[in-house]
């Protein structure tokens, strides 16, 4: 039994922070209902696609079920509604004031269903002067300040490759819904969450925020160095690049050995993890005129040998071989609607040393809309 089987969440959202937070609990065994337009959620048309099916959207809605209303049709946005109060958690990323509009915000139904968690995902957050701004990763990137610390000293502005703040929101997302779960699973009330992808980017640039706080100077771009550690990046080497982490004395010494050049050891402005970091650049320097002899596979070998922390520089496809990723088994298979089995990463959680698996495979637009009202335990609202 997952830990949450028996939980129903009705979803309102669609392209990554909602749905991702929607399919975190799915995974974990609730009952995920997603609720789409006629049109669908917008990432069903985003590329790659197979047989007509996105496969980003795939990656995003495993284990949920589908049902297609039209929350501009009356009857349909009474359906919705019953659904809403039927289930446990409502969880939506629309702009501020729009489910109130359709008479579907929290104070509307929590007055039906005192236990009721409803979880709204915004760019800026329910109130304030920004409130009724949208946002998309990249714009949140750029507010949010990690775009400042991206990339090279002097470089053009770049984003983290990944979209992290969507992610970051959903992770805070879920979290804070099964944290209410458990308020009212003793018999608490439930609440409305609001969850800012601003304020989830702030929230994981802790590191970067407190270094504001502590220096009143603002954090720099450094590639990929780190401002208070060194040798901690990425090093060339003679075919390509590698990274190291030698974060600490000890390592460093034992970096300084697999190269022949304990000298570095001693030498004054490099015996503390302090002096490293500021004198990263010269250390960088010095390190390389020896890394530029060996390959980067002989780099890494040399370096596991002494228990220095480095990796290879991965692509997705090289990353996905990986034979850890191969242990737990996280590429997976699931099917689409057409029939074709396509794969995608899983669930990463093991529960008592078993995987999360994929019990519903990602559904076509309203393929259980009809299974879904024929529940009886759908509550009809007035």
């Amino acid at each position: 039994m997952l830990p949450l089987e028996g939980i129903t969440v009705v979803e309102f959202c669609q392209i990554a922070s909602g749905p991702f937070a929607g399919m975190l609990l799915a995974d974990m065994g609730a009952d995920v209902i997603k609720v789409e337009s006629p049109d669908g959620d917008g990432m069903r048309s985003w590329p790659p696609l197979t047989k007509g099916y996105s496969e980003n959207f795939a990656s995003l809605n495993r284990n949920k079920r589908s049902v297609v209303l039209n929350l501009k049709d009356a009857a349909d946005l009474k359906r919705a509604k019953d659904l809403c109060l039927s289930g446990d958690v409502v969880l939506e990323n629309f702009r501020p004031g729009v489910m109130e509009r359709l008479g579907m915000g929290y104070a509307a139904l929590s007055e039906t269903k005192p236990s009721l968690i409803y979880c709204s995902i915004s760019a800026y957050g329910q109130k304030g002067p920004r409130a009724n701004e949208g946002g998309f990763d990249v714009t949140l990137q750029a507010i949010g300040g990690v775009m400042s610390v991206t990339g090279e000293p002097d470089g053009e502005p770049v984003k983290c490759g990944v979209p992290l703040t969507d992610f970051a929101a959903g992770l805070y997302a879920a979290f804070s819904v099964t944290s209410l779960l458990r308020r009212v699973q003793n018999g608490g009330r439930g609440a409305h969450l609001d969850i800012p992808m601003l304020g989830a980017t702030l929230g994981i640039a802790a590191l970067q925020v407190s270094e504001y706080f502590g220096t009143n100077r603002n954090p720099v771009k450094l590639g990929s160095a780190h401002p208070r550690n060194a040798p901690y990046q990425a090093f060339r080497c003679k075919d390509g690049y590698f990274v190291l982490a030698a974060g600490n004395d000890s390592l460093f010494q034992r970096t300084c050995e697999a190269i022949g050049r304990t000298e570095l050891v001693g030498d004054s402005r490099f015996t503390s993890p302090e002096l490293r970091a500021q004198n990263q650049v010269e250390l960088r320097k010095l390190l390389e005129t020896s890394f530029a002899d060996l390959t980067a596979d002989h780099c890494l070998r040399i370096m596991n040998e002494r228990g220095v922390p480095c990796a290879p520089i991965n692509n997705y496809s090289e990353a996905l071989s990986d034979p850890q990723v191969e242990h737990y088994g996280w590429v997976k298979s699931m099917n689409i609607p057409e029939g074709a089995s396509i794969k995608t990463f899983g669930s990463p959680i093991t529960i008592n040393g078993e995987g999360l698996e994929i019990y519903r495979n990602p559904p076509a637009l309203g393929e259980h809309t009809e299974e879904v009202f024929a529940q009886p335990t759908i509550m009809k609202s007035a």
